[in-house]
C-alpha cells in the first residue's frame, strides 16, 4: 500500500507553506510515528510524521513550496525492514541529521558504491591544547566533534589534496565568495512585521540601569536548594519576568493593543519571551505569569526556549502575547532599542551585567550593573506610565523581598499605612 503524506496546516489563514528541510533520505526506511521532515510558513514550523513504517519517497525538494494539504512525500508500507534496523524513538533517530539541498548524501567506507574509494586518512588526528581542554571541559570526544561538524566545503578537500593540514591556511584563501540563501517564510514574515513596527507605530524608548546586587546574591545563596527542590537553575529571566507581571498590573496601559478605535487592557500579563533560534526569532508566550511562581517561570521558559530551537513550537504557544521581554545581554549587548511585538505595546529590553562605579551614601562603590530598555508606542502609553512602569521594574529587582508584597513596600504593609 502506497501512503500519501500531505503538507500540514500551520493556521486558518495559511494555504502555502515551505519545505524547510527533510531528516531522511529519498527512499529510507522510516518507522511509525517518525519525524522525516520540516515544513514551514511564515508563523511556525511544524514537523512532518511518517503515520506508518516504510520506504518512504520524497516528491518536493528542500526550499521548495507547496500548498497545504499537497502530497509531500509517499510510503510503501508493503516494505520490509532492513535486517539491521532496530525500532528506535523517531526523535532519537533522526537527531542532527538535516538533509540540505541539493547536497549528496556522505557514505562511509563500508559503503556499497563501488566508485567511491577508501580515504587514507592519518592515524591520529592531531589536536591544539586549547581544543583539548575545551573538549574536556564539555566531556567531548573526538566523534562528537567530527559529528558536529555541518557541511565539507570545497576549501577543506583542497586541504587535503595539496597536504597541507593547517587550518589557518584554508581561512586565508585567496578566493573571493559569496553564499547565497533564500529567505525562509518565517523570515520573510519577520522582516514585513519589524518594518510595520516602525511605520505604524509612534515608537518611543525610555531607559534606566538596574543594580543586580540583590538577586546576585540571592542566587548565590539558594542556588543550590532551588535546584534540589526544584530540579532547574535559578536565573534572572524569572526575577524580571515577575517584576514585570507586578509593574503591569500597577500600570497597565503596558499591557494593552490597539484594534481599530479600541484601546484593549487584558486583565491577564501573557508574557512573551524572545529566542534566537537558527531559522530567526521566536517568541514564545508564557501564560498568565501574574499565577506564576520562579520555579514555575523558569521550567517554563527552559520548555519553551528548548522547543523554539528544535522547531516543535505550536501556533498558539507563540501567539496572544501582551507584552514582551528580549535578552541581548546573553550576546553581550551593553545598550540597545528594542522593537514592539505588535500588536503589543510594549517590550523590555535586558542587557549584560558589568560592574560600574555608583554611588551609595555618598561613597562610590563598585556594583554590578545592567542597562534595561522599554521600547513603548506613544499612542496608547504615556511618558508616566512607561517611566513608572520601567522605575517599578527596578525597584522589584533591587528589593526582591517587594516581589511578595506585589511592589508595595513591606513597612508599609505591616504598619497599615
Amino acid at each position: 500500500m502506497i501512503l500519501e503524506i500531505k503538507a500540514p496546516s500551520p493556521g486558518e489563514s495559511i494555504t502555502e507553506v515551505e519545505i524547510a528541510s527533510w531528516l531522511v533520505q529519498d527512499g529510507d526506511y522510516v518507522h511509525k510515528d517518525q519525524e522525516v521532515g520540516e515544513i514551514e510558513s511564515e508563523k511556525a514550523t511544524l514537523a512532518i510524521i511518517a503515520d506508518k513504517a516504510g520506504n518512504i519517497s520524497l516528491k518536493a525538494e528542500p526550499g521548495s513550496s507547496v500548498k497545504v494539504g499537497d502530497v509531500v512525500c509517499t510510503i510503501d508500507t508493503n516494505a520490509e525492514a532492513p535486517a539491521n534496523t532496530e525500532n528506535k524513538d523517531s526523535e532519537s533517530e533522526v537527531k542532527d541529521k538535516k538533509v540540505e539541498s541539493k547536497a549528496e548524501p556522505i557514505t562511509n567506507a563500508k559503503s556499497e558504491n563501488k566508485n567511491v574509494e577508501k580515504l587514507n586518512l592519518p592515524e591520529k588526528m592531531k589536536i591544539t591544547p586549547v581544543a583539548q581542554n575545551m573538549m574536556k571541559e564539555n566531556n567531548l570526544s573526538v566523534d562528537d566533534v567530527l559529528n558536529g561538524l555541518k557541511r565539507i566545503g570545497k576549501e577543506e578537500v583542497e586541504m587535503i589534496l595539496d597536504g597541507n593540514m593547517n587550518f589557518s591556511a584554508t581561512t586565508a584563501s585567496s578566493e573571493r565568495t559569496e553564499d547565497r540563501s533564500k529567505m525562509t517564510s518565517l523570515r520573510k514574515k519577520l522582516s514585513e512585521r519589524l518594518v510595520s513596527v516602525k511605520n505604524e507605530t509612534a515608537m518611543l524608548t525610555t531607559f534606566n540601569e538596574v543594580d543586580m546586587s540583590a538577586v546576585i546574591e540571592l542566587r548565590k545563596k539558594y542556588q543550590k536548594t532551588f535546584v534540589e527542590k526544584h530540579g532547574i537553575k535559578l536565573g534572572f529571566m524569572s526575577f524580571f519576568t515577575k517584576a514585570v507581571s507586578i509593574a503591569l498590573q500597577h500600570f497597565p496601559l503596558v499591557n494593552s493593543r490597539i484594534e481599530e478605535d479600541e484601546i484593549v487592557t487584558p486583565s491577564y500579563k501573557d508574557i512573551g519571551i524572545a529566542v534566537q533560534t537558527e531559522k530567526g526569532l521566536m517568541v514564545p508566550v508564557l501564560r498568565n505569569t501574574e499565577k506564576l511562581g520562579l520555579a514555575d517561570i523558569e521550567n517554563q521558559i527552559m520548555d519553551l526556549a528548548t522547543r523554539a530551537r528544535k522547531s516543535r513550537l505550536t501556533l498558539d504557544e507563540m501567539t496572544g502575547g501582551t507584552f514582551t521581554i528580549t535578552n541581548g545581554g546573553v550576546f553581550g549587548s551593553l545598550l540597545s532599542t528594542p522593537l514592539i511585538n505588535p500588536p503589543q505595546a510594549g517590550i523590555l529590553g535586558m542587557h549584560n551585567i558589568t560592574e560600574r562605579p555608583v554611588a551609595i551614601n555618598g561613597k562610590v562603590e563598585v556594583r554590578p550593573v545592567m542597562f534595561v530598555a522599554l521600547s513603548y508606542d506613544h499612542r496608547i502609553i504615556d511618558g508616566r506610565d512607561s517611566v513608572g512602569f520601567l522605575k517599578m521594574v527596578k525597584e522589584l529587582i533591587e528589593e526582591p523581598v517587594k516581589i511578595l508584597s506585589q511592589g508595595k513596600n513591606p513597612d508599609e504593609l505591616l504598619l497599615e499605612v
